[in-house]
C-alpha cells in the first residue's frame, strides 16, 4: 500500500480562481431565501420594545383581519427556544409572529400587532453600578510568579484601561430560513455555518429525531460568525411551518439582525506591563470583562495572547462576564483574540515609547522559546520572521519614532504595527469520496462556505490526492445528508475538513492502485503499489510511465459503476503536546487631519505564518477582508444602545458605519512558505481569523505615532483626538 504523503504541490499552492465564481457572478448561486418552494407562506417577527419584563397582553385583531394574513402566533410554548418566551429578556426578543400569503401582507400585519408589557427595571450598560462581574466558566484565573510584587518593582510600567464598543457582523446576506414539513420530517434551507448543530437544534426544538431533519445551506453570503449557532428566528420558521402545515419563509430585516444573531460583545480590559530598562518584560497583568446575556452565556476568548505571546516571568490573567438584559453575544471574526490583541499590542507600543526602543525590536527582545502559559513547545513559531520581513516590505525603517512630527501638508502622518496570534483549531470530520465510472470524482461533506473559498480549496486538495485535474473533481457541501463536518468557524475548516478530504481521497487512490496491481488483466499487475503514481486520472509505473491504465479503464473492466470510500479524520493529541498557533505582524500608516482630526488609513501590510497556503489567491482575499474588518473596528464600528430601554439606536447601515470603498487604502499581505504537519497532515494552520487580529491595534498605534495621543477606546473617533 502506498503511504499517505502530504499534499503534492501540483494544484495545492496555486492561485486558482473560485470554482463557484461563475454561479455567484451570474446569480445562479442559491442562497437561503432564493430556494423556490411551492406554496410558501411568509413570516415576520414582532419584537419586544422593552429589555426586561413580561408581555401583559397582545391585541392581534387588526393583524388577523388584514388581507392575506394566515395566522398570528402569540404562543411559542410548542417550540423550545433559548429563552423563556413568557418573559422578556432583551429588546428585540420575538414576542409574536405573523404568517401571511405574501411578505408585504406579513410585514403590514406585524405592524398592526399591539403589545403591552409589564416592564421591569432593565440593565444594559456594562459600566453601570449594578453590572456585576462574574468569573468566566471556561477561562479560569491564571497566575505565574508574583505579578503584583514584580509590577511594583519594575523599572518602567505601562498600565492602561482599554475598551471596545459592541460590533455587529452586518453580512450582505440577511439571515433567512425556509422550512417545510412532510409529516414529522423537516427540511430547512438556511444560512448556517454549522450544518450538524443546526440539524440538532431543530430536532431538539421540536422533539423529533435528528434523522428526521435535513438542513441545506450550499451558499452563505457572509456571516463572520453570526451564523455559527441556531438563532430563535430559525426555530420559529420551522415552528410556523409545522403549525400551518405548509412551507414558511422568514427573513430578518436589517434592523432585526442587531438583536437577532449576536454580536462582538462590549469589552473592558486592563493591561499592565512592567519591564527592565533593557526592554525585557518582567511582568504582565491582564484583566478582561465582556457583556453577556442573562438568559444565556457567552465568553470571548480574549485571555490567550497576553499569557504567552511574549516572555514574561510574572503574569496574572483574569476574565469576567457581565450578565445584562441584552441578546446573546457570539463569535465575530477573530473572536476574543482581536479584542485581547488590541490591549496587549497597544500596551507593547506604549512600553516601547516609554523605553525609547523600536516597537519591533521590543517584541524581538521578548520572543519566547516555549509557551509559558502551558509549558509546551511551539509546533512552529516564526513570529520573529514575520516581524522582520513585514517591516522590510512595509518600509518600517523610515518611521520617525517621535510622535506628531511627520506631516504631509495638513495631514499628520503616523506609522504603527502590532503582532498577532490565533490558535490552530482541529475537529473531527467525515468525508465521502467517489470515483465514477467515467473517471471523474465526487467529494461530499456537510461543511459550509461563507466566503473563504471552501469549494475551491477542497477541490484542490482532493484533485492532488486523487491525481485528477480539478475539472474532473466536484466538491459538494452544505447538506446534512452528507457526512458530518464541524462548524465552519474558528479557522478550523481547512485543517479539519481538508485533512479528512486528503485522507479519504488518498485512501481511495491507494485502493484503486491495490486493485490494479492484483488484477491479472491490468497493465500494472504484479507491480509494487509504492511504485505506482497517478496523474490525470491515470495510474502508471513511475519507472516506466507507458505502463499503466486510467481509473475509468479499471472500473469499466471490473464492471464497477463507481468506487467510493468514506473516512473520518480525527485530530490526534498534538494540542496537548504542542502550542499550536498561526502568527502575524501587521503594519499600518495613517493620515490624521491636523485641524479636523479625521483619521484615514493610507496603507496596511502584513506578513503571516499560517502554515501551508492551499490557494494564495484565496489567502490574499481573506487577508484583505480581515484588514477591512479591522479598519471598521478601529475607526468606525459601534452599536449605540439607549440604556433606558436597551434599544440599538443605530440598527441600520446608514448609522452603523462600516468601511466603504473610500475608506480602503492600499492593502497587502504575504505568507511565509511554511507547513505545520504536527497540526495536521496537510500542514495548514488556518488563516481566516488571524488576518484581523492585529489590525485595530496597528492602526491605533499608528494614530499615536501621528498625533502623540494614545486612544484606548475603540472606535477612534474625532472627539477622542481633540
Amino acid at each position: 500500500m502506498t503511504q499517505p504523503q502530504r499534499v503534492a504541490p501540483d494544484i495545492v499552492g496555486r492561485p486558482i480562481v473560485r470554482v463557484d465564481g461563475p454561479l455567484k457572478v451570474t446569480g445562479r448561486a442559491r442562497y437561503a431565501a432564493d430556494n423556490p418552494v411551492q406554496g410558501v407562506a411568509h413570516a415576520v417577527l414582532v419584537c419586544s420594545t422593552v429589555a426586561a419584563g413580561a408581555v401583559r397582553d397582545i391585541d392581534a385583531t387588526s393583524a388577523a383581519a388584514h388581507p392575506g394574513v394566515l395566522r398570528v402566533f402569540t404562543d411559542f410554548a410548542a417550540v423550545k427556544l433559548p429563552f423563556d418566551p413568557t418573559t422578556v429578556s432583551f429588546f428585540g426578543q420575538p414576542v409574536a409572529m405573523v404568517a401571511a400569503e405574501s411578505l408585504e401582507a406579513a410585514t403590514h400585519g406585524a405592524a398592526l400587532v399591539q403589545v403591552r408589557y409589564h416592564q421591569a427595571a432593565q440593565l444594559t450598560d456594562i459600566d453601570a453600578p449594578g453590572a456585576f462581574r462574574h468569573p468566566a466558566e471556561n477561562q479560569k484565573d491564571y497566575v505565574r510568579g508574583n505579578p503584583e510584587a514584580a509590577l511594583g518593582t519594575a523599572a518602567v510600567v505601562t498600565d492602561h484601561r482599554y475598551s471596545i464598543a459592541r460590533n455587529n457582523h452586518n453580512p450582505m446576506e440577511l439571515p433567512a430560513t425556509v422550512a417545510s414539513w412532510d409529516g414529522d420530517r423537516l427540511t430547512v434551507w438556511d444560512k448556517v455555518q454549522s450544518i450538524v448543530s443546526a440539524r440538532e437544534a431543530h430536532a431538539e426544538a421540536h422533539g423529533i429525531p435528528v434523522d428526521n431533519v435535513r438542513v441545506i445551506s450550499p451558499f452563505v453570503g457572509g456571516a463572520f460568525g453570526s451564523a455559527g449557532q441556531t438563532w430563535p428566528h430559525q426555530l420559529l420558521a420551522s415552528f410556523a411551518a409545522r403549525q400551518l402545515r405548509r412551507p414558511v419563509k422568514l427573513i430578518l430585516t436589517r434592523k432585526q439582525t442587531y438583536t437577532g444573531i449576536g454580536y462582538r460583545p462590549t469589552s473592558r480590559q486592563r493591561l499592565a506591563i512592567g519591564a527592565q530598562r533593557s526592554g525585557h518584560i518582567q511582568v504582565t497583568v491582564h484583566e478582561g470583562a465582556t457583556e453577556t446575556a442573562r438568559y444565556g452565556h457567552y465568553e470571548d476568548g480574549l485571555t490567550a495572547s497576553p499569557k504567552f505571546l511574549y516572555t514574561s516571568p510574572h503574569m496574572r490573567s483574569t476574565y469576567r462576564v457581565v450578565p445584562l438584559d441584552v441578546n446573546l453575544p457570539t463569535y465575530m471574526r477573530g473572536p476574543g483574540a482581536t479584542t485581547g490583541a488590541f490591549a496587549l499590542e497597544s500596551a507593547m507600543d506604549d512600553l516601547a515609547h516609554l523605553l525609547n526602543i523600536d516597537p519591533v525590536e521590543l517584541r524581538l527582545r521578548n520572543e519566547p522559546d516555549h509557551d509559558q502559559s502551558t509549558g509546551l513547545p511551539f509546533s512552529t513559531r516564526r513570529l520573529a520572521e514575520c516581524l522582520r520581513r513585514g517591516a522590510d516590505t512595509f518600509g518600517w525603517s523610515r518611521r520617525n519614532p517621535v510622535p506628531g512630527v511627520v506631516r504631509d501638508g495638513d495631514q499628520l502622518i503616523g506609522i504603527g504595527m502590532a503582532a498577532a496570534g490565533y490558535h490552530t483549531s482541529r475537529s473531527e470530520s467525515d468525508v465521502l469520496v467517489r470515483i465514477n465510472g467515467d473517471g471523474s470524482a465526487e467529494v461530499q461533506t456537510a461543511t459550509s462556505d461563507m466566503g473563504p473559498g471552501t469549494y475551491t480549496s477542497m477541490t484542490q486538495v482532493a484533485a492532488d490526492a486523487l491525481g485528477l485535474p480539478m475539472s474532473r473533481v466536484r466538491f459538494a457541501l452544505g447538506d446534512s445528508n452528507y457526512p458530518k463536518a464541524p462548524s465552519h468557524s474558528g479557522s478550523r475548516t481547512m485543517a479539519s475538513v481538508g485533512s479528512a478530504v486528503f485522507s479519504a481521497c488518498t485512501s481511495l487512490r491507494d485502493r484503486m492502485i491495490r486493485t490494479a496491481v492484483v488484477d491479472p488483466a491490468s497493465p500494472l499487475n504484479a507491480a509494487h503499489p509504492d511504485e505506482v503514481g497517478v496523474a490525470d486520472g491515470r495510474m502508471f509505473l513511475r519507472g516506466n510511465p507507458s505502463r499503466g491504465e486510467t481509473y475509468r479503464d479499471l472500473l469499466h473492466r471490473r464492471g464497477w459503476p463507481a468506487s467510493d470510500a468514506e473516512q473520518t479524520w480525527t485530530p490526534d493529541d498534538a494540542d496537548q503536546r504542542y502550542s499550536m498557533y498561526a502568527y502575524g505582524a501587521v503594519y499600518a500608516e495613517v493620515a490624521v487631519d491636523a485641524a479636523l482630526r479625521i483619521v484615514r488609513v493610507r496603507r496596511l501590510h502584513a506578513c503571516y505564518d499560517a502554515g501551508r497556503v492551499v490557494n494564495p489567491l484565496l489567502a490574499q482575499s481573506q487577508a484583505i477582508g480581515g484588514m477591512v474588518g479591522g479598519i471598521g473596528m478601529a475607526l468606525l464600528e459601534r452599536a449605540e444602545l439607549d440604556h433606558r430601554d436597551g434599544r440599538v439606536v443605530n440598527a441600520n447601515l446608514s448609522d452603523y458605519l462600516v468601511p466603504v470603498n473610500a475608506d480602503i487604502p492600499r492593502l497587502g499581505a504575504e505568507f511565509l512558505t511554511a507547513e505545520d504537519t504536527i497540526a495536521d497532515p496537510i500542514g495548514v494552520k488556518g488563516l481566516g481569523e488571524i488576518v484581523i487580529v492585529g489590525v485595530p491595534a496597528a492602526i491605533a498605534n499608528a494614530v499615536f505615532n501621528a498625533t502623540g495621543k494614545r486612544v484606548t477606546d475603540l472606535p477612534i473617533t474625532v472627539e477622542k483626538l481633540l
